[in-house]
């Protein structure tokens, strides 16, 4: 990669690894399903009359929308609104290289070979550490929340490499528009609508840029920048830059947030990472069809699992 690109693909990384500390902010502003569903909402206005007609089937926009933003960020926000320290989130969600691996073994056919096996163990070694750490330091919950969220990103990575859309900021515009009802109307439901009405009227200027870096910054120039390095490198170059997310995540949380960061933790960060790499990394062998099995569509490039981090 050019140097500039380089330098492109740390700052996309920094920018997300920056974003939970901003969750963590606007948690203090907002219930977690309204901050979800505002960061969905400015996201996609006005850019999604800017971007064009949808380049994928309907059907891809809408399951990546309720699998990522409503199931992912609302389980995500939710469970950091339970306790879950900003820093810790970001790591344990790099477990979704694991749950992407599981399903797209199940479901795009896929052999782990044992490079991809090795990671998975030693990213699930991470995870059983980062619970020992979590268990000291916060609520089991909102761990348990945002492990379930790192499932959902699984779910919506396998999605999104079954949609294999020409133009990633074009597809994350459009996924965009689907959560923002879903969400308004489940944190009605569960937050209440007096609650919601309240943060509303307390909207303040440091409310409003959360939203505009969450919206924005986070979510149209990642993904805007992001997608510009994948049309210009392969995946396997761009991919390993999304495994500073964590580390940005962990040392803005530290510095900002004044969380404390433990040995136990720095240990499941070395796994988390380490595992993730080599899980999301490695090549996968596709499966020998058999005659009676249906054509499946093109498996992405190795690396696409952790080509898109969308934290």
């Amino acid at each position: 990669m050019r140097p500039v690109h380089t330098a492109v693909a740390v700052l996309v990384a920094a920018v997300w690894g920056f974003n939970f500390v901003v969750i963590e902010i606007g948690l203090g502003h907002f219930p977690p399903l309204l901050l979800s569903a505002l960061r969905f909402l400015v996201a996609a206005l006005p850019a999604v009359f800017l971007v064009g007609r949808p380049t994928v089937a309907w059907k891809w926009i809408i399951g990546v929308g309720v699998a990522l933003g409503i199931a992912k960020f609302g389980l995500l926000f939710t469970g950091m609104a339970a306790g879950m320290p900003a820093g810790l989130s970001s790591l344990v969600l790099q477990v979704q290289a694991v749950f992407t691996a599981v399903l797209a073994t199940v479901v795009l056919r896929e052999r782990p070979g044992r490079v991809r096996l090795i990671g998975m163990v030693v990213a699930l070694a991470g995870i059983g550490v980062a619970a020992a750490d979590g268990g000291a330091s916060g609520p089991v919950l909102g761990f348990v929340l945002v492990v379930a969220a790192a499932a959902c990103w699984g779910v919506s990575n396998v999605l999104t490499r079954k949609a294999a859309p020409p133009d990633a900021l074009n597809f994350m515009v459009w996924v965009c528009t689907v959560p923002v009802l879903p969400l308004l109307a489940l944190s009605l439901l569960l937050e209440g609508p007096e609650r919601d009405l309240a943060a509303l009227r307390a909207l303040d200027w440091s409310g409003v840029a959360v939203i505009g870096y969450v919206a924005w910054v986070s979510t149209v120039f990642g993904f805007g920048a992001w997608g510009y390095l994948l049309r210009r490198y392969p995946a396997s170059s761009v991919a390993p830059f999304s495994l500073l997310v964590p580390v940005f995540g962990m040392s803005s949380a530290a510095l900002v947030l004044g969380e404390s960061v433990s040995g136990l933790r720095w240990l499941a960060a070395v796994l988390l990472v380490g595992g993730g790499g080599l899980t999301s990394l490695a090549p996968a062998r596709a499966k020998p069809r058999t005659a009676a099995a249906a054509p499946l569509s093109a498996v992405g490039a190795p690396g696409a699992a952790a080509a898109s981090p969308a934290p």
